[in-house]
């Protein structure tokens, strides 16, 4: 293969890449969403200045209880938060494993008669001020409980 040939070559493939990068540049430009638009099936609720988004950082979690033969309790919590307060959403990124280390000494203390004794909206709100003690920028206002299962 002569050297000509491989520089017509190379030339095309240079060509080529820049059409693409001018045409996904075009595409970013006109194409892309508006500024504040939501994803479809993204939870959102109203706030002065921005939109809630659900915080869901703190993921499934499996507890064991406090039963001589432990049961377990699976649980998912999250909550809504808002994106706009910077600050906020930072320590609450930072605090992900403090989150769940209070959620699993809180669960894991009861016992399966005491969970099942204690109301969903009492464990929520237990958990919601101990974790409202740790936060220094903002509080969380609701928690939600998408899978709370006891398992003995």
């Amino acid at each position: 293969m002569s050297l000509s040939l491989l520089y017509r070559i190379l030339k095309i493939c240079l060509l080529a890449l820049g059409l693409v990068i001018i045409a996904g540049t075009i595409y970013g430009v006109f194409f892309r969403a508006p500024a504040g638009h939501t994803p479809a099936g993204q939870l959102t609720a109203p706030f002065e200045g921005g939109e809630g988004q659900t915080f869901t950082g703190i993921g499934r979690l499996r507890i064991p209880t406090a039963d001589p033969q432990p049961g377990m309790v699976m649980l998912f919590v999250s909550f809504i938060y808002y994106p706009e307060d910077r600050a906020f959403s930072e320590e609450l990124v930072l605090r992900i494993r403090d989150f769940r280390e209070i959620i699993t000494d809180y669960i894991g203390s009861l016992s399966v008669a005491d969970l099942q004794r204690l109301d969903e909206e009492g464990i929520k709100a237990e958990i919601l001020r101990r974790i409202n003690a740790i936060l220094r920028l903002g509080r969380i206002e609701t928690l939600f409980f998408s899978d709370f299962m006891i398992i003995r």
